[in-house]
């Protein structure tokens, strides 16, 4: 049987991957949405585990609302993203906070 320990220990590992990849890779900003999506993943991990565990549904309707924000959150940075590629013709980080002048 899976105890809540397992869910928790995955929630932690997805978050530890998440903030590993946040900063091993500064450079590149899709790999840096993609871990912030990771950590709303364990966070979201850990609400349904503890709700699952506990009897109450609350944490698992919170659950749908921070899958709500984070697909606006993942439309929204994909849209920046393209017109910032369309602008400077690049996605790294260290290059796009330069100003033009």
């Amino acid at each position: 049987m899976i105890t809540l320990a397992h869910f928790l220990t995955l929630g932690a590992v997805l978050f530890c991957i998440a903030v590993a990849g946040i900063f091993i890779n500064r450079k590149n900003v899709i790999t840096l949405l993609m871990a912030i999506e990771l950590m709303l993943l364990a966070v979201n991990t850990n609400f349904v585990a503890f709700s699952r565990f506990l009897g109450d549904p609350s944490g698992q309707v919170f659950v749908f609302f921070i899958l709500t924000v984070a697909a606006a959150e993942s439309a929204i940075g994909l849209a920046i993203l393209v017109v910032l590629f369309r602008n400077r013709a690049t996605i790294n980080v260290t290059e796009i906070d330069s100003m033009k002048g």
